[in-house]
């Protein structure tokens, strides 16, 4: 899957469930860090393609799961191993600092 999924309060759970390693990018529209990130999450979602599931959540109409994990910055990247948060990357960060977490994890 190389898309990225838009996900709900209601499809949260189920998507980290069933996929083994997913990043979930909680933003919002009026987050300008976050319209950023997106094209590089884009770009992650394609390279990983296979390997991790990417989706993208956002924070102003899903407000259950942002406050389930605790989301008080945009963007926040969260990595998912086995249904749990493996990781937590806050900030419009650099492409290769995703990549070395997401590698560590693989």
């Amino acid at each position: 899957m190389s898309e990225v999924t838009e996900l709900s309060d209601e499809s949260f759970d189920g998507f980290v469930k069933e996929n083994d390693l997913a990043l979930v990018d909680f933003w919002a529209p009026w987050c300008g860090p976050c319209m950023m990130l997106a094209p590089t999450v884009k770009k992650l979602a394609q390279e990983y393609s296979g390997k991790i599931a990417f989706a993208k959540l956002n924070i102003d109409d899903n407000k259950e799961a942002a406050g389930k994990f605790n989301v008080m910055s945009i963007p926040t990247l969260i990595v998912f191993k086995g249904g749990q948060a493996a990781e937590t990357i806050i900030g419009a960060v650099p492409e290769g600092r995703i990549k070395e977490k997401l590698d560590a994890l693989l």
